[in-house]
Order: C-alpha cells, then structure tokens, then sequence
C-alpha cells in the first residue's frame, strides 16, 4: 500500500486517458493519491474529479508562480473554501525564484497568508520550494515563533533535493519531505540529500505529470511511479520496499489527518 502525496492529475495531460491512470495506480498499490492545487480553477477541478474517484483528495492554495498576477480576491477564495472538510491541505505554496525574481516580496507576503491560513484551519502545508529554500525556512521559522501554537505550522516539503544543511534546518522545524522521481536520477544528489533523514519524516510523491523517475525519464508522469521511488528508497536503506510502503504511508497518514473521501457533487 502506497501513497502518492503529490500528484497534478487535474492537468490537461490526463483529459484523455484518467480512467486508465487511476486502474494503473490502483494496480500498483497506490490507495490515494493527493492533487496540490496551483490555482483557484485547479482547486474546483481536483473537487470534481474527488467526487468521481475514490482515494483524491484536494488541497486548496495558489502556486508560487502564480502570484505574480494573484489578488487578494483570490486569496480570499482560497481562504473561504479552506474551511471545507473536503480541503485536507494548504498548498501548494512556497516560493519559486528559477524563473522571475521581480515579485519576491509578493511571494513573501502571499507564503505568509497561506502559512497563517493553515493554522487557522489546522491543516497541512505542502511547500514548493525552488531556489529559495533559506528565504522559505526563515518564513516559517519566523511564522511558527509568531503563532499561538507553532505545531499547527506543519506539513511538507515537496520535492525536496537538500542541499544537507537544508535538510537539518527542515528536520529543525519538524517538517516532512517529500520525495519523489529526483531520486532514481543519476548523479542528482537525492540519496545524499536525504540520509541522515529518518524514514518517518518522508513521504512519497510523483509531481505527476513532471519529473518522471527512470526508466521512464521524458515520459509522462504519473501516480503509478511512486512505486518506482519506493522501490529505490528501499534500495537506498537497503530494506524491504514493504517496509517502506508501511512507513511512508503511515507518515502521509498522519500529515493529513485520515483524510475523509470528498463528498458528491450536488
């Protein structure tokens, strides 16, 4: 049993062939499959196909890389429908400086709502990070410290490659990691990213339809692959990839809360 913590299955990419994604992952043992949120249509899309599916669950958050227009209108969306049991996380959130660095401080300000947002509703975060990672630490080290209660800042952070000295600042703040494709790449660094981390602060993920593990680099990505990052995390500890699974999905358990499945659409 598996579980695909990060996975953007609402995207164009699967329109024709959804059905057949999910018979794949289900055959792969994955039982659920969690879908971050990029922006406000994406949050309305994962709840549609939550409802048609069993195992979806829907996080409610706007994407680094869509601040640079977002309003607080938006934000005010993202806020009204956090609230909703069918919400099991704030994100994906975080801050991306690879392709524009002329709204960092938007960036800033828009990390910080999402941050107080997730406490307020006592829910997960699930942090995008790209080239930003001590600007993105410094936030939340300075959000939990400001909180009434600093546990309920808690979550993960997604597709997480290091550098060490990251790794133990992200271990300080008692945050997950997830870990997905980058790991069976050669000579990209994953497994020395991650071993001094305890297999009870990883969680599995894909980033579907993107950074697909091997043997399938330039493909599609897709939900059925965690098993692939498994298969080489269990290589990696040199332990059994049941006793991964066991871990892994214990730990994404936690992080959600048990999640509840996603009501019908009325």
């Amino acid at each position: 049993m598996l579980i695909d913590t990060h996975a953007h299955i609402f995207l164009e990419p699967f329109e024709s062939d959804l059905d057949q994604v999910i018979e794949r992952a289900n055959g792969a043992g994955i039982t659920d499959i969690f879908m971050p949120a990029i922006d406000i249509a994406s949050i309305y899309r994962a709840l549609d196909l939550a409802a048609q599916y069993d195992g979806l669950h829907v996080m409610a958050g706007l994407h680094p890389s869509e601040i640079k227009d977002a309003t607080d209108e938006q934000f005010e969306e993202v806020r009204k429908i956090a609230s909703d049991d069918r919400i099991v996380a704030i994100g994906e959130t975080g801050l991306d400086y690879y392709w524009d660095q002329s709204f960092n401080e938007k960036q800033h300000q828009f990390l910080r709502k999402h941050i107080q947002l997730a406490a307020e509703v006592d829910k997960p975060l699930v942090f995008h990070d790209r080239e930003a990672s001590w600007d993105l630490i410094r936030i939340v080290r300075e959000e939990q410290e400001a909180a009434d209660d600093a546990s309920k800042i808690r979550g993960i952070f997604h597709c997480f490659g290091g550098p060490v000295d990251v790794t133990e600042a992200v271990l300080e703040l008692g945050f997950h990691m997830g870990i997905g494709g980058t790991l069976t790449f050669k000579n990209g660094g994953i497994p020395d990213a991650i071993s001094t981390v305890p297999l009870e602060r990883i969680v599995l993920e894909t980033d579907s339809p993107f950074l697909t593990p091997a043997p399938f680099r330039g493909k599609r990505n897709e939900p059925a692959y965690v098993r692939l990052v498994a298969e080489k995390l269990a290589e990696i500890r040199g332990i059994s990839l049941e006793e991964v699974a066991e871990i892994t999905t214990l730990n994404a358990r936690r992080i959600f809360g048990q999640p509840r499945p996603s009501a019908p659409s009325q």
